[in-house]
């Protein structure tokens, strides 16, 4: 299955009341396993969770590490970027070459590297003294 059949598929399980916006995501890590979440709002945060934050959580309890590829889909007349918060997560999972697809229902595309999704990252090694 690839990547754009998963994150549309997991889309429809989106737990979206308040916003009636759901979004899937579906990533794949460096053993080529693929890993898929979608967005959950709630009552008092009906922001809710993310989807790519989501496909984060179930690849890391699967014990994967690292992302070689992600892709994001909603239905929106633009592709949609992960929010801020979703973005520091993929980059402490992926290379800065990594690249994040961002998809539309109707087929339309965006790709971008992690790198320039999130220019400046704050990273582990900000922390290392030297």
């Amino acid at each position: 299955m690839s990547l754009r059949d998963a994150a549309t598929k997991v889309r429809e399980n989106a737990y979206a009341p308040y916003s009636h916006f759901k979004v899937g995501a579906a990533l794949r890590s460096t053993s080529g396993a693929v890993f898929v979440g979608c967005n959950v709002e709630n009552a008092a945060y009906p922001e809710g969770t993310c989807a790519e934050a989501g496909a984060i959580a179930a690849m890391a309890a699967a014990g994967d590490t690292e992302i070689a590829e992600v892709y994001v889909i909603a239905d929106c007349p633009n592709p949609v970027p992960p929010c801020g918060g979703c973005r520091q997560k993929i980059v402490e999972f992926a290379r800065s070459d990594v690249v994040v697809t961002m998809a539309t229902v109707s087929g339309r595309e965006l790709q971008m590297t992690v790198a320039d999704l999130l220019p400046g990252a704050f990273k582990r090694s900000h922390m290392d003294d030297d």
